[in-house]
């Protein structure tokens, strides 16, 4: 692990937030300034990474959206397998926290580009689409594994459902579907990525003050409220249990191995593209899945999912996992 990474200003700032809750501060964020900050960082990266991709080639991107609907799929398959294999999680609680672990993070994946301007690491700007496409694809799955687990429920007691049973079923599948791909995330995210593509260069350059300048500033802001929030779940880790503690570290491993390996190989992309694929397929949602699942699973025990996404997971990946995933890009490159 490098050391650099730890002396990031983002990550320490993350790591002041955990200290200033762990001693009982009073410090406290306005309510709505954790999402103003989220939007702000998502414009941003849109923006900048639309007006990249107007420049980049069309059949790179087509292979990226691919990968990063295989890997959306995919990965909530492989977490929902795991933690039903343990016999320690029901099969709803298994199927909302894979979601989670489908989708991506944009804290993790904005502290990895920080990682690498740190370094002086170039890298491509297709992970910024499988961004805003992995987004949903996890939350689609974890309604399907939901649904799948009901039904073996239902079937096992020897319910039936009647025919107004499953047309409500199916309405309420197709809203959450619906909610799923018009997320605000992806909005604000896949919408700034177009306007970035589509403006005018010259407006562009006039928003670099605003894209690139305060850019870390307000990241700094960010991960210093998500450090706060992640101190808090701490006291849930006995509720999670050793064995789901560990799920929230080795699934992104798992994930962040497969996801390197995909930006390295399938799409031959450079040391810091591998790496920030891999930072996508590693990290956790921790604001739009969780709501999803509140709605869609409301059987599930959400300090389960919250503690691991943002209470384990989180923190692993930007102290430890984005400097993994850059030495594991950096091997399969090379």
């Amino acid at each position: 692990m490098s050391l650099s990474s730890l002396l990031l200003p983002a990550v320490l700032f993350f790591a002041l937030g955990v200290i200033a809750k762990l001693i009982k501060s009073d410090l406290r964020f306005p309510p709505d300034l954790a999402k103003v900050l989220s939007i702000y960082l998502l414009m941003a990266i849109g923006l900048h990474g639309g007006y990249e991709l107007a420049k980049a080639d069309i059949m790179i991107a087509f292979q990226s959206i691919i990968w990063a609907l295989i890997l959306g799929f995919t990965l909530p398959i492989v977490g929902y397998l795991g933690l039903v294999a343990t016999r320690k999680v029901n099969p709803l609680d298994a199927a909302a926290i894979s979601a989670h672990y489908g989708s991506v993070s944009a804290g993790t994946f904005l502290t990895a580009i920080a990682y690498l301007d740190n370094l002086s690491i170039q890298y491509e700007t297709y992970p910024l689409i499988m961004l805003a496409v992995m987004e949903s694809p996890a939350i689609v799955v974890g309604l399907i594994l939901a649904a799948k687990a009901r039904h073996t429920v239902a079937a096992r007691n020897g319910a039936t459902n009647t025919a107004s049973k499953n047309s409500n079923e199916q309405g309420d599948f197709k809203e959450m579907l619906r909610d799923a791909f018009t997320n605000g995330s992806v909005v604000i995210l896949i919408g700034s990525m177009i306007i970035g593509a589509i403006a005018q260069p010259s407006g562009m350059e006039k928003l670099k003050p605003f894209i690139d300048d305060i850019f870390m500033g307000v990241l700094c802001l960010f991960l210093f409220d998500m450090g706060m929030v992640a101190a808090r779940r701490i006291g849930d880790f006995k509720k999670v249990g050793v064995m789901l503690a560990a799920f929230g570290v080795v699934m992104p491993l798992v994930g962040g191995v497969i996801g390197v390996y995909v930006g390295a190989s399938m799409l031959d992309f450079s040391v810091g593209g591998a790496t920030l694929v891999g930072v996508l397929g590693a990290s956790a949602s921790y604001i739009a899945v969780p709501p999803a699942m509140r709605l869609a699973i409301p059987e599930a025990n959400p300090s389960f999912y919250l503690t691991l996404s943002l209470g384990i997971t989180f923190p692993f990946n930007v102290i430890v996992g984005i400097p993994l995933y850059h030495s594991m890009a950096q091997a399969i490159v090379a």
